[in-house]
């Protein structure tokens, strides 16, 4: 009988515990009146999860609050209840640097993500009368067939061509299975291409797609033609102007317009895109056909 009676009293005090505050320290002190759990150290840190910015998106239903140490971004994210956040300004700051092709790209955060600072300029030319062929030779179109304009605002690429053909994915026929994750396609590892979804949390975070053009847009009228509206680069992205190929290999809007793909399909033959302007500061999201040349940026995985 007396076991029994220790055996109750100890699970009503170890059930009481349960629902009261938490102390961990090492001079016995009590825990905070305000603090369920109250966490002293002089020489020790609180250690969360770490993971990468794909890891913690895949995160399901993460409560409001939810932190987590973001290792590509190397800082704390907390879900804010409707999105991730990040735990310092690290605006205008770099994820490293990467040499790919025998160029050295840049990179910026901006927000909760880390963007390549240059168009991407990957593979061998060939002219833009000819569709680029899934030969395992990455190919680019070079604006009018000029290698100088690769070198200032990168190549242009067809959509089946940035995506390398994955899972049989043509510029007239959809992928299949359709893939899960990151499409690193001609990115270089540890790279992907933006899906339709992660321009969105771009152009959000900059104010949405009607003035997101403004901080994204290189200032000034070196690149762009005038009168650049609104342009500030204040996100340092450093969008460039490009143009485009269209499907009969005429290349056009080279300075007026900057062109960028997404990973992201609508139907067989199209995908998203998002497109700037000299004359406005909006960013426009709209389907377009996968033939056409386009630039590319990758986002760090």
């Amino acid at each position: 009988m007396k076991k029994l009676s220790f055996f109750i009293a100890m699970l009503l005090l170890f059930s009481g515990t349960l629902f009261a505050q938490v102390g961990i320290n090492n001079d016995n002190s009590a825990p905070d009146n305000s603090a369920m759990l109250d966490v002293k150290s002089s020489a020790k840190g609180l250690l969360p999860p770490r993971m990468t910015t794909t890891q913690m998106y895949e995160i399901s239903s993460p409560a409001a609050g939810l932190m987590v140490y973001n290792t590509t971004l190397n800082s704390i994210c907390w879900f804010n209840g409707s999105s991730w956040d990040i735990g310092a300004n690290r605006d205008g700051k770099n994820c490293g640097t990467v040499t790919y092709g025998g160029q050295t790209y840049t990179s910026v955060i901006i927000g909760i993500q880390c963007w390549m600072t240059q168009n991407l300029n990957i593979g061998g030319a060939i002219p833009g009368v000819q569709d680029q062929t899934n030969n395992a030779i990455i190919e680019k179109y070079c604006y009018n067939n000029n290698a100088a304009n690769c070198d200032v605002y990168g190549g242009l690429y067809q959509w089946a061509e940035i995506v390398q053909y994955l899972n049989g994915a043509t510029n007239t026929a959809s992928w299949n299975p359709v893939p899960t994750g990151n499409v690193q396609g001609i990115c270089p590892d540890g790279w992907h291409l933006p899906t339709d979804a992660e321009w969105t949390i771009l152009t959000t975070y900059l104010g949405g797609e009607s003035v997101a053009g403004g901080p994204m847009k290189e200032a000034g009228t070196a690149h762009w033609t005038s009168p650049n509206t609104g342009a500030t680069n204040s996100s340092e992205f450093t969008a460039l102007p490009g143009g485009y190929r269209n499907s009969s290999g005429t290349c056009i809007n080279l300075a007026s317009n900057g062109y960028f793909w997404s990973a992201t399909t609508t139907f067989t033959s199209t995908a998203y895109r998002r497109y700037l302007s000299s004359s406005d500061a909006t960013v426009v999201r709209i389907t377009f056909p996968k033939v056409d040349g386009f630039s590319v940026r990758c986002l760090q995985n």
